[in-house]
């Protein structure tokens, strides 16, 4: 699990396009978001840490890893 603060992440429209960015990268990944803690928890067998925090970056945001 990868696992992202997303402060700039503040409504739906944001995290659909969070969504989006992290199945452009890995079609088959779980991702799963909560709004009220801004934080995006990722489980993917393809993508890397680096690869989904810069599709998450290109789609607007800036996400922190969260270790």
């Amino acid at each position: 699990m990868i696992v992202f603060n997303v402060h700039d992440m503040t409504c739906g429209h944001c995290a659909g396009l969070i969504n989006k960015a992290v199945h452009d990268i890995d079609p088959a990944a779980r991702v799963e978001i909560d709004l009220t803690t801004h934080r995006v928890t990722i489980a993917s067998a393809t993508a890397e840490a680096g690869e989904l925090r810069q599709a998450i970056q290109e789609a607007g945001y800036t996400p922190e890893v969260v270790s």
